[in-house]
């Protein structure tokens, strides 16, 4: 049985690869044309940050986090770990793995929150849908890079696409789990208001649910930063590079620091980015 089984193999490597390979000969100017313009959307994004002197930076993120969560020790942290960064010379790199994280959360968010609404209203959609995030959130980051650097090339454009795949299941997952939550009264309620189908969901599913889904965003956040090293293999810039760069000349000091860096950002973003809490 096992060797009739591995004579008659099923050919599936070789149909994706004729996917690619047909996708590449007749779809080249339009991937060249999203490379062009998410290639332009991420540099024009690390031009911004960088545009300012890094304290300046440094100290508009230390009030933004004094605005949301009135913490001075978290303020006191954002502004050490920083400039800890700036001090080990890694300062363009975590701008450049910034603009990267929150391009791919923007579109996992324009994306991911409204297959998330739609999954939710129309549990067929969902039940097709979930084994494809299954399928997302378990083949290894590796195999995403493969066709998106065959189809865009090197640079940023493919690791922001492999990215995106692997970080957007999250907020479809807890978009769906937070409007199928709401409570059947609240629905009811609104109903008998008059709320149309648009007014439920603006005026009680969404705010309801605004928790779980934030929790899904952040939880995308930090998918797309642990793809930062992963996104470096094809030529992404960033916190990625000196990892890889290390890895390869085995200079355990440079991999260290750049390390650090990543956790430094990781700590930074979780925090930040939690629901904040109102005395």
């Amino acid at each position: 049985m096992q060797t009739w089984l591995t004579q008659h193999k099923i050919p599936l490597g070789n149909w994706l690869a004729k996917g690619v390979d047909f996708a590449t000969d007749h779809g080249q100017a339009f991937f060249d044309l999203i490379s062009a313009v998410l290639g332009g959307l991420i540099s024009g994004l690390t031009w911004l940050l960088l545009l300012p002197p890094a304290p300046l930076l440094i100290a508009l993120f230390v009030a933004g986090a004094y605005f949301l969560h009135r913490s001075i020790a978290l303020c006191v942290f954002i502004a050490l770990g920083l400039l800890l960064v700036v001090n080990l010379g890694y300062w363009t790199a975590l701008v450049q793995t910034l603009a990267l994280v929150f391009s791919a959360t923007l579109f996992c968010i324009v994306i991911g929150v409204p297959l998330g609404i739609a999954a939710a209203h129309r549990p067929v959609f969902y039940q097709i849908m979930r084994p494809v995030l299954d399928l997302m959130q378990t083949i290894p980051t590796f195999v995403y890079l493969i066709p998106t650097l065959v189809i865009f090339g090197l640079g940023t454009v493919p690791g922001l696409i492999s990215t995106v795949i692997f970080a957007i299941p999250a907020p479809v997952r807890l978009t769906h789990l937070g409007i199928t939550s709401v409570p059947l009264s609240l629905r009811e309620a609104g109903e008998a208001f008059g709320a149309t189908k648009l007014q439920l969901l603006l005026k009680v599913e969404l705010p309801y649910a605004l928790p779980t889904i934030m929790a899904g965003i952040t939880q995308c956040i930090m998918l797309s930063l642990s793809m930062v090293v992963i996104a470096a293999l094809v030529g992404a810039d960033g916190l990625g590079k000196p990892v890889v760069r290390a890895l390869n000349s085995v200079n355990v000091s440079m991999g260290f620091e750049a390390g650090i860096s990543i956790v430094i950002l990781a700590i930074i973003l979780d925090r930040v980015c939690k629901r904040p809490e109102r005395g």
